[in-house]
């Protein structure tokens, strides 16, 4: 018996030296996965934790992966849906922006319709997202951050063009998650971009005269 793991994935009932279970683990991921989403840790640091989780055998050394970390409102983090579908035709854009819980799955049926997923500030509480694609025309934008990778291997791109830029700066940082994009898209563009720097991030990174 594990006992149990508060929000946050302390724990709360038996000695430390209890072993953990994989349900133990996987609410100490989840939490972990989550506060990366808020900012509270670097790509580095999660990377880190995750594989220490992983690794874990005891509710003791859980439990120090999760000690700096707020406790968060309500009994568990931000639920992820399973499937999200979103299907318009001639539309208003549609836009993913802000802090959004990133779902496990996407079915996109979206017809002379822009599309835009800001990946900048979303909750993050799983490492794979799978866009099923039937699109026509106008433009499907994918903002990615550190971390956030997209997989167009699967797309069948008819009369479309594809512009997927990545971020030099970051060449090693960890995976926290992966966009696989698959069905078709006729007509218009996908973009997959970085987000754009500020003023202030653009000033830090020009050479020295």
């Amino acid at each position: 018996m594990s006992g149990e793991m508060s929000p946050t994935g302390k724990h709360t009932g038996p000695p430390p030296e209890v072993r953990a279970s994989h349900a133990d683990r996987d609410r100490v991921v989840d939490v972990l996965r989550i506060a990366a989403g808020d900012g509270l840790l670097t790509p580095d640091e999660l990377d880190e934790r995750l594989e220490a989780a992983l690794s874990a055998r005891t509710l003791g050394e859980l439990a120090p992966l999760t000690a700096d970390l707020p406790a968060q409102t309500g009994e568990r983090g931000p639920e992820a849906k399973d499937l999200v579908r979103i299907e318009q035709i001639h539309s208003s854009p549609i836009e993913r922006v802000g802090r959004w819980v990133v779902p496990r799955r996407m079915e996109l049926a979206v017809t002379y319709c822009k599309v835009t997923l800001d990946f900048t500030d979303a909750v993050i509480t799983h490492d794979t997202l799978s866009i099923e694609l039937a699109g026509a025309g106008k433009t499907l934008t994918l903002i990615t951050r550190p971390g956030v990778v997209v997989d167009t291997d699967g797309l069948q791109l008819v009369h479309c063009k594809l512009k997927h830029r990545t971020d030099p700066a970051d060449p090693d940082t960890p995976v926290v998650l992966r966009v696989e994009l698959s069905g078709q898209k006729a007509h218009g563009r996908i973009v997959v971009r970085p987000a754009r720097r500020t003023f202030g991030q653009w000033l830090l990174r020009r050479p020295a005269i």
